[in-house]
């Protein structure tokens, strides 16, 4: 199969490809590096206007001409290369906005993808319509939307996400999905708003490369360290603020016995190398299921605060605990479970060796490969 993979947010396309290749299928990504994490790309779109004096030149341009000339920049390049990006026998959407872009700029390269290409399959990961409209709605019992409910934050620094469910979003939504033929969640996050649609293949694991990523078992846990990666736009909606709390009481009550890194906005790969040295990482908090960064740092044997919920425990058939630690918005439970790893490190070199056997045998980059060509194949 010729393979378009469009959009990159984690790392997910990437390993995808690496596993799609291996089972000799032709595969292209092209993305725009997902800001400042600078994703490698087949075909790399570069978005300006975003930082300094050419973002105050690009909100005059917006406020005078209502044009947003970061899309339209990225509009252009995409057409660049449009004689790369025909006749593909799938093109995969990363989300239903797959270059953080939206509105007619983005629908002229949905209509192109679907014009001359077979099929168009989507990836409910990320923020879309269905999943804030699903959270919006308090269906979860926590959510994304869990910090604007409880006025932590403003309305205005939410509008990010709010924008999605606007009526000008869901037109654009249903214009996109009137174009796929079918759609597969990448954790159980999306599994829960998505799974009575009729377009919903059910869930693909995110594919990890374990050859790529190394895992580490600790002779020591003096100190013990605990690593907190922070995106500063992501900050509520990740629950930074939680962890952040929790630690300071960490720090306090522990002193000399750990040693707390935290780092803001680092490129993917600076990223991964910080928290190498970790014992435990502190992933996100309002989740029912993993991430990538999480995965990723499972792999290596870490022990991850991270999505754990009893939906992802039934579906894999795990007990609390076992892989991962189910991070709460709750500062007291947090406290309680770093305390409980910090007194008993044997519970981490314990739980960092089953969080590599459950990446290698759910999250297996070929294995997951493998689930997504039945899916392309499926009428």
């Amino acid at each position: 199969m010729r393979i378009l993979l469009v959009g990159e947010y984690s790392r997910l396309h990437n390993s995808l490809k690496e596993g799609l290749q291996q089972l000799g299928h032709e595969v292209t990504i092209i993305a725009t590096g997902d800001y400042f994490k600078n994703f490698p790309a087949d075909i790399k779109l570069t978005r300006k206007y975003d930082q300094g004096i050419l973002r105050k030149f690009k909100i005059t341009i917006y406020l005078i001409f209502r044009k947003d000339i970061t899309q339209i920049s990225i509009t252009k390049q995409f057409f660049k290369h449009k004689k790369k990006l025909m006749n593909y026998d799938i093109v995969q959407l990363i989300n239903e906005r797959p270059f953080s872009i939206k509105g007619k700029n983005a629908l002229k390269i949905i209509d192109f993808l679907k014009q001359n290409n077979k099929k168009l399959h989507l990836l409910a990961c990320g923020t879309d319509y269905i999943s804030v409209k699903y959270a919006a709605d308090k269906k979860f019992r926590y959510s994304i939307l869990s910090p604007l409910f409880e006025k932590k934050i403003n309305k205005k620094k939410y509008l990010h996400i709010i924008d999605y469910i606007s009526k000008r979003s869901y037109q654009y939504h249903q214009k996109v999905f009137r174009k796929i033929s079918s759609i597969s969640a990448s954790d159980i996050d999306y599994v829960l708003p998505y799974q009575n649609h009729p377009y919903f293949k059910g869930l693909i694991p995110n594919p990890i490369n374990t050859k790529k990523l190394t895992y580490r078992e600790f002779e020591k846990y003096s100190p013990i360290v605990i690593f907190h990666g922070i995106n500063k736009t992501n900050y509520y909606k990740k629950g930074n603020d939680i962890f952040d709390a929790s630690l300071k009481i960490i720090q306090k009550k522990y002193k000399n016995k750990v040693d707390i890194i935290t780092v803001s906005n680092l490129p993917y790969i600076e990223y991964i190398e910080k928290y190498n040295s970790a014992h435990i990482l502190l992933d996100q908090i309002y989740a029912y299921d993993q991430g990538y960064n999480a995965l990723e740092a499972m792999a290596k044997g870490k022990v991850v605060f991270t999505g754990a919920e009893k939906e992802f425990l039934e579906y894999y058939n795990l007990q609390e605990d076992e892989v991962c630690i189910n991070a709460l918005p709750d500062v007291n439970y947090l406290v309680e479970k770093l305390s409980w790893l910090i007194e008993n490190p044997s519970k981490i070199q314990e739980i960092g060796k089953n969080a590599r056997s459950f990446i290698e045998e759910h999250h297996d980059y070929k294995k997951v490969a493998q689930e997504y060509i039945k899916v392309y194949e499926t009428n």
